[in-house]
């Protein structure tokens, strides 16, 4: 038996191994047409991905830029008008704007640790935009760029304004009765932190994936 086998062959091995060898070399040129990867494989998927990490990139910057210019607009309204002048009244005495410096955090708590409120909104800066390199949820994005303004319109009058460097005290003007006084960056950093809380509540992450604890 052993000796027929030997003289009749075995005419399905090498079919077999030629299917393979066929096989191999369509991998090959899958891989070679593909950069160096295999049809489906993770490095196709992240291409896929990289323009919408890149939007919601720009829609933080896009938010931080507004938030940030109409901070620093009105601060430089609120220098020029109302400084050095009496309040005005916008809903009688429940809110007014009236013109006031704050060496303090927002709301003009901690006046006497300037130097270090400085140092954390420069260090919630660097850490925004390490975020926004895995960042890939557009609610996220909001929430950051909300952030990343209020903490640089606050930051700039700490570097620019009187007394140093550093030291400079802050440009408040709403006025809500029975309440401290603030000012827009104030508001979007709030809002900011408020949006991250809700999103950390519903299990939404910045890289856009949803966890259930």
């Amino acid at each position: 038996m052993a000796e027929a086998e030997r003289i009749i062959g075995t005419p399905d091995t090498p079919d077999a191994e030629r299917d393979g060898q066929d096989r191999v070399g369509e991998d090959r040129d899958l891989r070679d047409r593909d950069g160096g990867e295999p049809a489906g494989a993770d490095g196709t998927t992240e291409a896929a991905e990289r323009p919408r990490g890149r939007r919601r990139i720009a829609v933080l910057f896009a938010v931080a830029a507004f938030a940030y210019l109409l901070d620093l607009v009105s601060k430089m309204i609120v220098v020029a008008k109302l400084e050095h002048h009496e309040p005005i009244e916008i809903i009688g005495d429940w809110l007014r704007f009236e013109a006031i410096r704050n060496a303090g955090a927002a709301f003009g708590f901690g006046e006497a640790f300037t130097v270090i409120f400085t140092v954390i909104a420069a260090a919630v800066i660097v850490v925004i935009f390490r975020l926004a390199r895995k960042l890939y949820s557009l609610p996220w994005a909001i929430a950051l760029g909300l952030l990343l303004g209020g903490a640089l319109g606050n930051l700039t009058d700490r570097i620019f304004r009187s007394p140093g460097v550093f030291e400079g005290a802050v440009v408040d003007f709403i006025a809500p009765k029975h309440f401290a006084v603030f000012n827009l960056a104030d508001s979007a950093i709030v809002c900011g932190g408020i949006l991250i809380v809700l999103l950390s509540f519903r299990g939404l992450d910045p890289d856009g994936t949803v966890h259930r604890d």
